[in-house]
């Protein structure tokens, strides 16, 4: 069957100039002209038409459309490609929103709008080597503290939520400090000078039911509680001093965030109720 440009138009719901601009890019190609010159077009012509009017709407570029009309490649492959590319670019603007809804939130500033902006933007490359110079810096070249590593490293999603957005903004703002740096890497030289790694556990374990109880600090109950630690309260004054910083428990909730966690338990009543036991 054969179409002029307007019946072709009308019969694949594009306009005059559409189908015009197609045809003059060799697209859709006339069958033949008529008696009058003008342009006819066939059934095959229409069959493109409406495949260059699926594809276009589906946001697939001329070059490629071109590459299927001429068969270099199916429309299964460039499905595939365009389906990839549409899955990164909703990754990208999933990361916008939680952006925008995080400035909105926080009512940031220009500055505070552009760091946030540039730190929710990095790749998951970029963001392990930031978060990596960070613990080895803090922990030093220490292969029995990998696990610990690990552990306080933060995994932002794909598609994280705002709130693990602006927590991470806010915990990598943590990793330049080089004050919290600082407070670490004295940390682990604690641990080499004899204070066993988990004595915040131990802490919790003795003091909390101790805060409960109501056992009041200087109290001689208090007083086996620290002696029963087993540590000279001097390096326990010391260490609490150091892990008792609220960037550190900061950091901790931050990152409980970002990994989607349960909410770390505060430790600071343990802490300070231990440092009245021990001054």
């Amino acid at each position: 069957m054969r179409y002029s440009i307007g019946e072709l138009a009308s019969r694949t719901g594009l306009t005059v100039k559409a189908v015009r601009f197609y045809s003059d890019r060799g697209l859709v190609p006339p069958s033949g002209r008529n008696a009058a010159g003008h342009r006819q077009y066939d059934d095959t012509a229409r069959t493109r038409l409406d495949l260059i009017r699926t594809l276009r709407e589906l946001g697939v570029g001329l070059a490629t459309i071109r590459q299927v009309v001429d068969g270099e490649a199916t429309v299964a492959d460039v499905a595939a490609r365009h389906a990839d590319a549409l899955e990164l670019q909703i990754r990208v603007l999933r990361v916008r929103y939680a952006v925008l809804t995080a400035v909105a939130k926080r009512g940031s500033t220009p500055e505070e709008t552009t760091l946030m902006h540039e730190l929710a933007r990095l790749s998951e490359v970029e963001r392990r080597r930031l978060v990596g110079d960070f613990l080895a810096d803090a922990l030093g070249d220490r292969p029995d503290l990998e696990g610990v590593a690990r552990t306080l490293t933060p995994e932002l999603p794909e598609e994280p939520s705002p709130e693990q957005v602006e927590a991470w903004v806010e915990l990598a703002g943590l990793t330049r400090d080089k004050e919290f740096r600082a407070i670490l890497r004295r940390l682990v030289e604690q641990h080499e000078g004899g204070l066993r790694r988990d004595l915040a556990a131990e802490v919790r374990d003795a003091v909390t039911p101790a805060l409960e109880a109501g056992v009041a600090p200087e109290s001689p109950e208090a007083r086996a509680i620290v002696d029963g630690l087993g540590r000279d309260p001097g390096q326990v004054r010391e260490w609490l001093a150091l892990v008792g910083d609220p960037r550190r428990e900061r950091y901790l909730r931050l990152l409980a965030v970002v990994n989607g966690w349960a909410a770390p338990e505060s430790l600071a009543p343990a802490f300070g109720w231990l440092a009245a036991a021990t001054a």
